[in-house]
Parts: C-alpha cells; structure tokens; sequence
C-alpha cells in the first residue's frame, strides 16, 4: 500500500503538526550518523579490513504519490437554486448600497470617463517631451476651461430667458382661452376646468420648485467636486497603463476587459461628443431662423442631451417647441418640431450608430433598459452616463468570465449580415 505523503493533503498543506517536525529531526540526525559510520566502513571495505556486520541502508522517504479520489475531491458544488438565492440577495446589497451612496458614485465615475475620454492627449503630450506634471495640469487646464465657457453660456443664457419671460403672459392667456374653449366643444365646460384647477394643491407645487432649486444647487456643488477629483484621477491616470500591466501577468483576461472598456467609453464618448456638437450647431441656426428667443440656450440644451440615448432627443425638443408656440404660434412650433426631428433622425439614427456600433455594441432595447435602470440608481446623471456604466458592468461581469459569455449574446447587436 502506498502512503500518501502529507504535502498532498490539504489539511497540513500549510501547517504540519509538531511530531511531523521532531520525526524529521531524528530522522537527520540519525541519518547524519549512519553516513558517517558508512563513510568508514567503505573505506574498510575498500583496503579489505572490513570487521563486523555491515550498516543498514540510511531511512528513505517514500516517494510522492497522487492523493487518492477522496482527496483530490474538491467537494461537490452548491445547487442551483441556492446559487441564484445568493446571487439575487448579494445584488439587492450592492444596488442598496450604489443607491445610498449615488451622490458619491455618479460624480466619481463621470470623471473617471473624463480622464478615459482625454488619455490620448495625454499620451501624446507625454511623447512631445512634456513632464508628466505639465501634462497634467495642461489636461486639467482645458478641462477646466470647457467647464467653465459651458456655466458661463447657461447663465447668460436663463437670464436671456426669464427676461422675456414677462412677455408671453398675454400669450399664454390667449392659449389657455383657446385651449378652453377647444375642450368645451367636446362637453367640458368652463367650471369643470376651474374645479380641476382649484384642485391642484399649490403646496405640492411650491415644495416641487424648491426641490428644483435645491437640485440646482447640488449641481453647483457637485461640479466642484467634480473638478477636484478630475485633479487627482488625472494625476493617477499617469500610471494606469503599468497597472493594467501588472494586471495583465497574472489575470490576463481581467485586463483585456478594462482595456476593452476603456475604449468603448472613449469611442463612444468621442463620436457623442462631435455629433452632438454638429446636432447643436444645426439647431442653433434653424432656431435662429425661425426667430426663437435664447436660440444658444437651446442648441446647448440639444447638445448635453444628446448623451442621453434614444430619448434625449425628445427631452430637447420640448422647451424651444413651448417658446415657439409663446412666441409664434401653432406653425412656428409645428415647424421647429419637424426640423428637430429632421435633424436628429439623420444624424442620431443614420450616421452616428454607424460609429458607434463597433466599439458600444448594445442592443436597442439594452440600452433603452439601462437608461432607465442607471437613472434610477443615479439619477439624472445616470442618464448621462448610461452606456459607459453598462460597459463597465458588461466588462466587470461578463468579459472577464469566459464561462459568462453567453449573456453577451443577450445584449449585443445581432450581426445582420449572417441573415
């Protein structure tokens, strides 16, 4: 019968009990004697003076041998069932905690896409020769700059607005009398509209508009955090490619995910940002125009939803479409209508997904689910931030388990040229 030596058990693969320890001890030492009482002998032996019975052979361990199949066992696996009891509640604890802390998360993970967004440059100016801190400070710099043009054209732009304001009260008035008067051919008379009026609780509306200026607020505050934190990821961004290296020797598939990401973030946020940056200029023109008031506001309003995907659009056409009808009526609003759908189903639904497809992948449907999950868990910057959070989680959960492949089936876009 062959013994199993004791470094293939797991129990004392780390820890050997103290016999093991003294046995070996003696075990050296009287093999240490035999040696030197064999070495004489031999000697003996050789000249042909040996006397006496010869030493025994020295103590040999038995050699390695493969652990029986209880041993190897690795214990059987969990049921299925529980599997999914365990995965459900570990996310619901994930999800729970993302959601108490997504004042935290959404400005933290927007930045990081920033820095991924300008790794190029930076790249690049470290191969014109500059230091790293220059780069550094050039990148966080022009961030800075963008940032800073982009509140200053929001502000002039509201007071623009809440000037003119004032001047469609009489508008408005006439439109809510014609509005009336269009409900009472189909049998809703004045008084029921002025009940349903008095019913709206006015304090529900006051306690709304303070939540808006307290959001408002937020987003002041949050921009400074933001800025504070681009400094430091800018910083640590430096040494991102000898990390991912580090990564990569030991968990190769785990850095061809990030680096994966990475570049679908990048790709997707530059082409985003140059169609939307053509979107915007259209509308500022067709605004203009048509004679809109605050024609800027609203080309800048077009831009910034234009990350929000599938429905951004229809969040940007809502505000000019209401200052046209103000402004000049049924037809100037029906016509601004149609030139922002124009313009942003050529654009958004013809030529940018030819971009975007490659690098992003989504379905149409995954990225209409994960709009609404991220901007649940986020809120309004999840929208923002939709696909490059779903790249992340797609990367983290699936690119990275070669057995979870399959899910990718689920949420990319089917090849249409396979039939």
């Amino acid at each position: 019968m062959v013994r199993p030596s004791l470094d293939e058990l797991p129990a004392y693969r780390f820890r050997r009990p103290r016999w093991v320890h003294r046995r070996r001890k003696t075990g050296r030492r009287k093999r240490s004697g035999r040696s030197l009482r064999g070495m004489a002998s031999s000697g003996m032996a050789s000249s042909g003076m040996a006397s006496g019975p010869t030493t025994s052979a020295p103590l040999v361990s038995p050699p390695l041998s493969p652990p029986p199949q209880d041993l190897r066992a690795t214990g059987a696996p969990l049921p299925r069932a529980l599997v999914v009891l365990l995965g459900s509640a570990a996310t619901v604890i994930v999800l729970a905690g993302l959601y108490a802390v997504a004042w935290l998360v959404g400005p933290v993970f927007l930045a990081l896409v920033i820095v991924i967004t300008l790794d190029p440059v930076r790249a690049w100016l470290r191969g014109k020769g500059l230091p790293r801190w220059l780069t550094v400070a050039v990148l966080v710099v022009t961030v800075y700059a963008a940032l800073l043009l982009l509140f200053l054209v929001v502000v002039v732009s509201l007071a623009q607005l809440s000037a003119l304001l004032p001047r469609y009260a009489g508008q408005a008035d006439e439109l809510l009398r014609n509005g009336m008067d269009f409900l009472g051919r189909f049998g809703v008379g004045h008084q029921q509209l002025r009940e349903m009026l008095s019913s709206v609780d006015t304090g529900k509306l006051v306690a709304f508009a303070g939540s808006l200026l307290a959001g408002v607020g937020g987003l002041v505050t949050n921009l400074a955090f933001l800025l504070a934190l681009m400094l430091f990821l800018s910083t640590e961004s430096a040494w991102a490619g000898q990390r991912l290296g580090r990564i990569a020797r030991d968990r190769p598939w785990i850095s061809a995910s990030l680096r994966r990401f990475a570049f679908g973030t990048r790709r997707y946020l530059v082409v985003t940002t140059v169609f939307g940056g053509v979107v915007a200029a259209l509308d500022t023109v067709a605004l203009a125009l048509l004679g809109i008031p605050a024609a800027v506001l609203w080309g800048l309003l077009s831009f910034v939803t234009n990350y929000v995907p599938n429905v951004g659009f229809v969040i940007g056409v809502i505000p000019p479409a209401l200052i046209a009808l103000l402004d000049g009526g049924w037809r100037v609003m029906l016509v601004t209508i149609v030139v922002y759908v124009l313009l942003n189903f050529v654009v958004q639904s013809l030529i940018q997904p030819k971009f975007v497809a490659e690098s992003v992948g989504l379905s149409t449907l995954a990225t209409v689910l994960a709009l609404v999950f991220w901007t649940w868990l986020l809120g309004p910057l999840g929208a923002v931030l939709a696909v490059p959070a779903t790249l992340l989680a797609k990367a983290l959960l699936i690119d990275v388990d070669p057995r979870a492949r399959w899910a990718e089936a689920l949420l990319c876009t089917p090849d249409r040229r396979s039939g």
